[in-house]
């Protein structure tokens, strides 16, 4: 039977639960154990598939179509492993599985209730995960304790303490310890009540992991366990790293986490084999070179709305040994005139994806601005289809092309709604979904960075696709349909003839790109935008070529 590792956290909301949870996760592999993580979200909703980019940032989206938290991206580019359905859930979720069972009559007429009914569902959940050949389940619990809408969840996790035996359930509290400026001062009370606040749950905290900015001082972390009921040296420093999230680990490393753990579970395991994590980590530290890469969206000013976009950009220059600063411009400044100028100063351009009609404009201007400039591009979903829209009003003279997501009317429909998407209502959970397979023409530019595969797997999240009745005009005019569904329906991936690096997909690879594995798209980009020279006369050449006219 599996061990339960339960991460709840403390005081105030972001404190990096789902970071310090995918870093346990890589400690845990790095000593030859088998896990499954899990992120369970205290909201009504019954998933983030309709949620704002502004209130929970990116949804990720997992191989068998689940739309599902962040945080699960961070346990796949920290652990290597893939996430699935079980392995995101939310208070909405378990209440409507609850409803179903009453209204079909599970219950045998009996009253519904939040003990034992909804943390009954919530406790059967976690243990899904426990499969064969499990040794440790970590299950991050969202949301601060003392949320009222956490209360059934944090109740669920003390009972599996109860009925599993404290010595396969483990506690780790994440909190958060101020450092006053005006005071020059550490403070714990935050921490002590929000241990008090578990505490009173009937949840002792067997590790505190102490988010701060500063370096804690011996007599603080002795207090914090005094007052919180922890041993000493299970009183660990979570300072913030200076200069990559990936760091972490080591962090943790360095004060014994995992140790502690293993010692806690009676577990008697290798050392951590950490090696090939550091020397990534020091790939990024000490870059060999540095480019400029910009970042064109809806949500420019939102960090976490592409998440997976920025890592796996960095990933791409971890793979070069490459620094990557990010210029992130709003897709509307374009519209305004206002950012146009900031892409002299970049070696390559990226349009991620995103729904609505706020900015596409701005988003077509800088497509024909990479096209036209010779500036490495990469679209991504909505990126790509609008490489297409701009191809057909600027390339092919159609006038009025547009995707009718924007406009219904439009003369030229260059990408519409997909045929099984014309009958749906509920926008939850209904787009394409998931991992689905593309067959890549050889010799191609997208075949050439995936190694010459013929066929590849990647994940989706939309409801358009390219309007196939202009594909052959497209063809005729350069637009080369790089990537196809199998069945020869769908346009995955586009490129343009004689351009030294434009490529568009349809799915998001950022889903499955690793700091230890680049995703094969984001490596050729970033290796084409180190390529690339901008002259003064507006067009490019590469530094190969330039390197071999000296």
């Amino acid at each position: 039977m599996a061990k339960y590792i339960f991460i709840t956290g403390g005081v105030v909301s972001s404190l990096g639960k789902g970071l310090t949870s995918a870093s346990l996760g890589r400690l845990l592999i790095s000593r030859g154990l088998s896990i499954r993580m899990l992120k369970v979200d205290p909201y009504l909703n019954v998933d983030p598939g309709t949620m704002s980019p502004y209130q929970h940032g990116e949804v990720y989206v997992t191989d068998d179509g689940a739309e599902a938290d962040l945080d699960l991206g961070h346990y796949e580019r920290f652990t290597g492993q893939p996430t699935s359905r079980k392995s995101n859930f939310t208070a909405g979720r378990i209440y409507w599985e609850v409803l179903k069972k009453e209204r079909h009559g599970d219950y045998l007429g009996g009253t519904v209730q939040m003990i034992p009914h909804i943390t009954d569902e919530i406790k059967a959940r976690i243990r899904a995960l426990d499969e064969k050949g499990v040794d440790i389940i970590l299950v991050e619990i969202g949301g601060t304790v003392g949320d009222i809408e956490g209360l059934t969840f944090l109740e669920a996790i003390r009972q599996i303490g109860l009925e599993e035996g404290r010595d396969s359930v483990m506690y780790i509290h994440l909190t958060y310890v101020p450092f006053i400026k005006a005071a020059k001062e550490v403070k714990t009370k935050p921490s002590q009540q929000s241990v008090a606040k578990l505490r009173e749950i009937g949840i002792l905290p067997d590790a505190l992991i102490c988010r701060s900015e500063v370096e804690l001082p011996d007599d603080v972390r002795k207090k914090l366990s005094l007052f919180c009921n922890v041993p000493l040296h299970a009183v660990i420093e979570e300072q913030d790293v200076q200069h990559t999230i990936y760091e972490l680990p080591l962090v943790l490393s360095e004060q014994g986490l995992d140790e502690l753990i293993l010692v806690h579970f009676r577990m008697a395991r290798p050392p951590a084999k950490m090696a090939p994590w550091r020397k990534m980590v020091d790939a990024i530290i000490n870059p060999e070179k540095k480019v400029r890469i910009a970042v064109v969206g809806k949500y420019s000013e939102l960090q976490d709305a592409y998440k997976s976009i920025f890592e796996a950009i960095q990933h791409g220059g971890i793979a070069h040994k490459a620094e990557v600063e990010v210029i992130k411009i709003a897709a509307e400044d374009v519209e305004s005139g206002k950012g146009l100028h900031l892409l002299k100063e970049v070696s390559g351009i990226l349009v991620p994806g995103g729904f609505g009609e706020r900015g596409i404009e701005g988003k077509i201007e800088v497509i024909r601005y990479a096209r036209e400039h010779g500036i490495p591009y990469f679209g991504i979903c909505l990126g790509m289809q609008m490489a297409v829209v701009e191809f057909a009003r600027n390339v092919c003279g159609l006038k009025g092309s547009h995707t009718t997501e924007v406009d219904k009317k439009a003369v030229h429909p260059v990408v519409c709604l997909m045929e099984e998407q014309e009958k749906v209502v509920d926008l939850g959970a209904t787009m394409r979904l998931g991992a689905w397979p593309c067959v890549l023409k050889k010799s191609s530019k997208a075949a050439k960075a995936y190694s010459g595969a013929a066929q590849i797997s990647e994940r989706h999240r939309h409801r358009f696709e390219v309007n196939n009745a202009y594909r052959e005009r497209f063809e005729e005019k350069g637009l080369i349909l790089s990537g196809l569904s199998p069945d020869k329906n769908l346009v995955e991936v586009v490129e343009l003839e004689g351009h030294p690096w434009f490529v568009g997909c349809q799915f998001h690879p950022e889903l499955k790109s690793q700091p230890m594995v680049p995703h094969p798209l984001f490596k050729a980009f970033i290796g084409a935008a180190l390529e690339y020279v901008p002259t003064s006369n507006g067009k490019a050449k590469s530094r190969r070529k330039a390197a071999t006219k000296r």
